[in-house]
């Protein structure tokens, strides 16, 4: 799979007849033309005959290597496009000039000089138009707009209607002017956005710092970040300490303080102080080129929607011009009172009108936009079908550590049994776990507090999950959860202990439990009270105890929550919670760990939480939450929501505009003037509502 840049695409029809006509190669296994951003992704072992019946399909489009740096220059949309002004506003001044050489000639039913400057203003305006409706139709390519205008100026003028001709042609070249201006600002909001790849690593090498690219630095090198610098590849500080902007990476503004040992990340920005960092992933492994990759890429997986609109418009146009063709014969043989030249103007109106751009390029363009305000939040969707996946979740199951909660465990009380004192039952518990990377392990080690001497530790097991068995001092030592101890039948007085809890036995005698706690994260009850204010439902799964989970559940607000559940048992209740749910509604999960992976990929959308978080979740997740929030989750469904109402808007008023000014027509109520607008004007209307999802 590679990417090239498409140079000189300038209508989405053009992208949708170039991604169509690859597809039918037998080269190539994989195509996808996104006119948003002038890109093709493709799958094919013949680059050469892919540019080839590019060069057949559309002339003008140059395949070339998409340039892994380009600085972004905003350059003023006059300067971009003077010569269409240029030939806009001569062909313009022709017509006016026509108009009024016509007024005072009106009485003459015949002049060379008249039909001199209006064929002039015609081809100054519509040259470009009228030589790609030629080429097309040797091609075996006639229904498209450039077609549908040739035909119905030309119709204009044999009908001696010359003013009327011409102000099409000049309003299409307009509109398509507006349309481009319109495309080009998404298209820069878009690249802006990815600027925030880093140009540079400051490379330290025996002692000496030099500027190198972020792509030839290795795992384990060491690179220097000065005051205002972007961190160019995700690496632990070795020395120093900052605050650093997150927000092209998360979307928060609020700057992160980081010091020795800290994990920072590829694109966030030194603010202060000097950083010495060891490179722990290669760049294209980074937080960064993931989100870079993520958001260029996201168009290649298309909503519904878009997929009817391409075949939408395939069909639509050779409809209306056989229905405008009908028009234009029927009723002047039907009725002997009616006239043809009457009734081809009318045909020619309905010509002019019903071209598909408006649809077309807007609705891609929608939910283009909507995937990068996402990112702008940190929120990264990994296409357009996820936009309207996330439109239909009824359903929201959340992961409790890490997901609702901080995932931040620390010790909170001691209880023994059978003689045992706090201290031993901590030292036993602690000399187990510690060789374990699990935050509540963690918490163990980090309350014991002492030096661990390992050559006391002997044959470590993981029991998958119940807990851990180990030899320390010659005593064989149990420590998990309660059914671990059902499982060695070990007898003890209590199950169910309220909080997080750790079990401990020694030599099968039961020696007590440890009871660690958790905070719940600041805005996890406000997710949860606005998932269900939308109606939707939210579900808890844990693998902590009854009483752990009730207590944690209650705190949330969540009525539905499952408990003790190893990993396989989590992707059991997604699955009965899918099948249970309406046709038509979708069951999303929400987690952050290695272990919600498998989770993840069986939902409907799967979203993983925390930039953070493990690679695997992220790899295999719909939806990327940079941040560790849950409210996140409410942003992501009310951003879907969102760019589906404006492409339904675009969908219902071009459809809508359009058949009234085609019945208007065919009653003989619009003439040419009112049919441009019910094309272009309809369309940058349509692209001007699609770009407001990105803000």
């Amino acid at each position: 799979m590679k990417k090239y840049q498409l140079k000189n695409i300038d209508c989405a029809s053009c992208a949708v007849k170039i991604e169509e006509g690859l597809s039918k190669l037998e080269e190539v296994k994989f195509v996808n033309v996104n006119f948003a951003n002038s890109t093709m992704i493709i799958d094919t072992n013949d680059i050469e005959k892919v540019k080839q019946k590019i060069k057949e399909l559309e002339p003008e489009v140059e395949v070339e290597e998409p340039i892994q740096k380009k600085s972004f220059v905003s350059t003023s949309e006059l300067a971009e496009n003077k010569w269409t002004i240029i030939k806009a506003v001569s062909a313009l001044l022709l017509l006016l000039s026509g108009i009024i050489f016509e007024k005072e000639i009106h009485n003459t039913p015949y002049h060379i000089a008249e039909y001199a400057v209006f064929i002039t203003a015609y081809l100054i305006a519509g040259w470009k138009v009228i030589l790609k409706a030629v080429k097309n139709i040797f091609k075996g390519k006639i229904f498209d707009e450039n077609f549908l205008m040739t035909i119905a100026t030309i119709g204009a003028f044999a009908l001696d209607e010359m003013a009327e001709g011409v102000a099409v042609m000049l309003f299409y070249v307009v509109g398509e002017l507006f349309q481009d201006i319109a495309v080009n600002r998404s298209r820069k909001s878009i690249k802006a956005l990815l600027e925030i790849k880093p140009d540079y690593a400051n490379l330290k090498t025996n002692g000496e710092t030099k500027k190198v690219s972020p792509e030839i630095v290795k795992v384990g090198e060491h690179i220097i970040v000065k005051t205002g610098e972007k961190i160019p590849l995700d690496g632990e500080i070795i020395e120093g300490n900052s605050f650093v902007e997150t927000s092209a990476l998360t979307g928060e503004s609020v700057p992160r303080k980081v010091r020795e040992n800290d994990i920072v990340l590829a694109g966030m920005i030194n603010q202060s102080g000097l950083l010495t960092i060891k490179v722990t992933k290669l760049f294209n492994e980074s937080s960064i080129s993931k989100i870079l990759e993520l958001v260029e890429n996201a168009t290649s997986k298309k909503a519904q929607t878009e997929k009817f609109i391409t075949t939408f418009a395939k069909y639509y146009t050779p409809v209306v011009v056989f229905g405008a063709s009908l028009l234009a014969v029927i009723p002047p043989l039907l009725f002997s009172e009616q006239t043809f030249t009457d009734w081809i103007y009318r045909a020619l109106v309905v010509l002019v009108i019903s071209c598909p751009c408006a649809l077309v390029i807007s609705i891609p363009l929608g939910y283009f936009g909507g995937i990068g305000g996402a990112s702008r939040k940190g929120i990264l969707i990994k296409g357009s079908n996820y936009l309207d996946a996330l439109t239909k979740v009824k359903t929201v199951v959340f992961d409790k550590t890490g997901t609702l909660t901080k995932g931040e465990f620390k010790v909170a009380e001691i209880t023994t049994a059978n003689g045992f004192s706090k201290e031993v039952v901590l030292e036993y518990a602690a000399y187990t776990e510690a060789h374990s990377n699990h935050p509540i392990a963690k918490s163990i080690l980090e309350a014991y507090s002492k030096g661990l001497n390992n050559t006391r530790i002997k044959n470590v097991e993981e029991i998958s999950g119940h807990g851990i068995r180990a030899v320390v001092d010659g005593k064989e030592i149990l420590i998990g959860n309660d059914k671990l101890l059902h499982k060695e039948n070990i007898e003890h007085d209590v199950c169910d202990v309220e909080g997080t809890v750790v079990h401990v036995a020694v030599n099968k005698k039961y020696a007590g439990h440890i009871i660690i706690s958790d905070r719940i994260k600041d805005d996890a009850i406000e997710a949860v009270s606005s998932l269900k204010q939308k109606g939707i439902n939210t579900v808890m799964l844990t693998g902590d105890n009854k009483s752990t989970a009730e207590v944690y559940a209650k705190k949330l607000g969540i009525k539905e929550y499952y408990y003790e559940l190893l990993p396989e048992n989590k992707v059991e209740h997604i699955e009965k919670l899918i099948e249970q749910s309406n046709k038509g509604d979708n069951v999303a999960f929400v987690g952050d760990g290695i272990n919600d992976a498998p989770v993840i990929a069986r939902a409907d959308v799967g979203i993983a939480m925390g930039a953070l978080g493990s690679d695997a979740a992220v790899e295999t997740a719909d939806v990327v939450l940079m941040t560790d929030s849950p409210m996140q989750v409410v942003h992501s469904i009310e951003i879907a929501k969102r760019t589906r109402m404006i492409v339904w808007q675009n969908i219902l008023f071009a459809m809508g505009v359009k058949l009234f000014f085609i019945l208007l027509g065919v009653f003989g109520i619009a003439t040419m003037w009112e049919a441009v607008f019910g094309d272009m004007g309809v369309a940058i209307i349509a692209i001007l509502n699609a770009m407001r999802v990105m803000k």
